[in-house]
């Protein structure tokens, strides 16, 4: 997978007339190499991965996480560098450009250390942009990279259904976050044992839970914390970090309560929200401009009263976020094989609810990923 990957990539640089590519965005390096779980810019230590359109490929990583890098990264050379010693990171980069008229970097992702370094070996009118190639490749996702976003939905159904069954009277908000991370990583342990033979993959979910009750409801990406839920109070479970299958990323979330609707205006708003997800998810197909879809959400919204809301979903993948984005501006043609987030939400003073769902665009419309009860008889819990 990865060794074809860099293949295709190569052969884009060649395309676009850009001798080397220095590759520094963490889920990148994955994409193109396997590599992950390394030490990188938040301890100080950079990893560079230097593709050149014709030689051999070369991983720049620190010598404490050498072993793995030897063991998973699919390039042709690793250097290792150690604190302190020589130039560190630095040593391998001058050779590696010196004979190129066109470099890329990411300049939105390249930490700023390694970019000026990399200013003071080639001229300014010598830089390129390598992320469009490497977005314009990510964007439709290949069969194995579908199988991954498959399972993450599985992952991500599981985890739901226990942050569903451990909403009670009574219950502290971090009680459900343990619920979900242990259903998480037993569907993911199990699903990894089943398909993939990757004994180094961990099956742990991790991210801190992303929920809300009562009146912190509005928060909305407040972690689960001591708070004690109670009866007829609103719940809000969102899965847009944990759901984090083999690295693949989606994006889930549902709006509860607890045995009754305390507040009966909060059902009203909730049917909104229900509502503009419906929207989005009729006009949702391949051939579609990315904005056409969140025009179709904020328009059942804005007709029921309430302020422009935020997009209506993302692409994901091995990053959180990719592109295209469901937003005003986008034009993106949607194509089969593209993973999206698809979200419905309404947001007021005193009550915000949201569904999320992920879904695959297929040849004549979309298959869903993520699925758990949203119609508001069976979310009172």
């Amino acid at each position: 997978m990865f060794k074809q990957r860099m293949s295709n990539f190569k052969a884009r640089l060649a395309q676009s007339k850009i001798d080397v590519a220095l590759i520094t965005d963490e889920d990148n390096v994955y994409y193109l190499t396997g590599y992950y779980d390394y030490l990188h810019m938040e301890f100080g230590r950079p990893t560079i991965l230097v593709v050149s359109k014709n030689e051999a490929t070369l991983l720049i990583t620190p010598t404490i996480d050498f072993a793995s890098a030897s063991a998973i990264a699919e390039v042709d050379r690793i250097a290792a560098w150690n604190d302190g010693m020589g130039d560190e990171w630095r040593d391998e980069l001058p050779s590696a450009v010196k004979s190129a008229t066109a470099v890329a970097i990411e300049p939105e992702h390249m930490p700023p250390l390694v970019h000026s370094y990399i200013d003071s070996l080639v001229d300014a009118n010598e830089l390129k942009n390598v992320t469009p190639i490497l977005v314009n490749m990510r964007m439709i996702k290949s069969q194995d990279e579908l199988q991954l976003a498959r399972h993450a939905g599985q992952v991500a159904n599981a985890m739901m259904t226990a942050g569903r069954e451990a909403i009670v009277d009574g219950a502290a908000e971090f009680e459900v976050a343990i619920a979900t991370s242990n259903a998480g990583t037993r569907k993911a342990a199990e699903l990894l044992a089943q398909y993939y033979q990757n004994t180094d993959m961990s099956p742990n979910t991790h991210f801190l839970q992303i929920m809300a009750s009562g009146e912190d409801i509005i928060k909305t990406h407040h972690r689960a914390s001591t708070r004690v839920m109670r009866h007829g109070e609103p719940v809000f479970l969102c899965f847009c970090g944990m759901t984090n299958f083999h690295r693949f990323k989606l994006g889930f979330d549902r709006t509860f309560w607890i045995g009754d609707i305390t507040e009966k205006s909060q059902a009203d708003v909730y049917h909104v929200a229900l509502t503009s997800q419906q929207a989005a998810l009729k006009a949702l197909r391949p051939g579609v401009t990315a904005e056409s879809v969140h025009a179709e959400y904020a328009e059942v919204i804005k007709s029921a009263g309430y302020d422009y809301p935020f997009r209506c979903g993302r692409a994901t993948g091995f990053s959180f976020l990719e592109k295209p984005q469901l937003v005003t501006g986008d034009k993106t043609l949607l194509q089969p094989g593209m993973v999206l987030a698809v979200d419905g939400s309404v947001a007021t003073d005193t009550f915000r609810a949201q569904v999320g769902d992920s879904f695959i665009i297929t040849e004549d419309g979309y298959e869903t990923l993520t699925d758990h009860p949203k119609d508001i008889d069976h979310i009172v819990l």
